[in-house]
């Protein structure tokens, strides 16, 4: 999640957005999120905590009524199973972590061949057990910007 606080804060409200797509009646398909507290009932006396406690609460309690992405009120008001079985597929396809197959061993391990699934074989010796070779750094982690 992020929130961008314009330049005359805290007398204008801050933007949030969801940087992990999420099936949610109140953020749209693009991440903006839709909460009265970031719009029309923003106050300068409120403060981050109030924000955060505010969106926490429409995550766990939805206002289909005042959807932004239309599908999810609609279903979340007609067919909760369907909602449900949307926002999981979601969930594992774009807020899962994924466990990298390696060729280390392991049990996402890749045979010469390339194929998955050397569960019965043993793992081959480590190579941070001989001598003068160091470990690799860890990669950065990256990531793909929404257009």
């Amino acid at each position: 999640m992020k929130l961008v606080f314009p330049q005359d804060f805290p007398t204008a409200a801050p933007k949030g957005y969801f940087l992990t797509r999420i099936f949610h009646p109140n953020v749209s398909t693009s991440g903006d999120i839709c909460v009265n507290t970031l719009k029309r009932d923003w106050t300068p006396d409120l403060g981050l905590r109030h924000i955060l406690t505010v969106i926490r609460c429409l995550l766990v309690e939805p206002n289909p009524e005042s959807a932004l992405n239309e599908e999810a009120g609609r279903l979340l008001l007609e067919g909760f199973p369907e909602f449900a079985r949307k926002a999981a597929l979601i969930t594992s396809v774009h807020a899962t972590r994924q466990t990298p197959l390696t060729a280390t061993g392991g049990a996402n391990t890749v045979n010469a061949e390339g194929c998955g699934d050397d569960a019965g074989k043993p793992a081959p010796r480590s190579l941070s057990a001989a001598p003068g070779v160091r470990k690799a750094a860890p990669e950065k982690k990256r990531s793909l910007k929404r257009l």
